[in-house]
């Protein structure tokens, strides 16, 4: 699941630990559920203290959102970015496969990072909310994450 953990000590009260995922998206979008992810990173650094987990994806064609999923509210987000922007000629943004650009325009839409807060170890999420890498370029099937806790 996870390699290249770092931990820094920040203090008495407190640390940083950070690990990457390295995901495997394919080549078509996805919503992809990474919330058990985050638990096990959270299970292994976090020991049952309270922080902040922060979710980051470097890359310029992707973003990470909290929302429901398993029930279409996932598919209905991707078929929503889909309208808003349509993979088309429209944009200046060229390289790569047709209408490629419209990809370089979602991290503006779905930030890049979430802030989550962590509660006894755990994350302090609603029950419907999930942790969900966003990914419509299907022009790089492979993806990094990079998960950080500051407790």
């Amino acid at each position: 699941m996870a390699d290249n953990n770092h931990s820094t000590s920040t203090g008495s009260t407190g640390s940083f630990h950070t690990t990457t995922l390295e995901i495997t998206t394919g080549n078509r979008e996805v919503a992809l559920d990474i919330t058990d992810r985050c638990a096990a990173f959270l299970d292994e650094r976090a020991t049952g203290r309270d922080g902040l987990l922060n979710v980051f994806v470097p890359h310029a064609t992707a973003g990470i959102a909290v929302l429901e999923t398993g029930s279409g509210s996932d598919e209905d987000f991707l078929a929503t970015l889909r309208e808003l922007l349509p993979a088309d000629d429209r944009w200046r943004h060229r390289h790569g496969s047709p209408g490629h650009g419209r990809d370089h325009v979602v991290p503006g839409l779905v930030a890049p990072h979430a802030t989550l807060p962590v509660l006894g170890g755990q994350l302090a999420l609603g029950v419907w909310q999930s942790v969900v890498l966003i990914d419509t370029n299907g022009d790089n099937p492979r993806r990094t994450v990079r998960l950080s806790f500051l407790g």
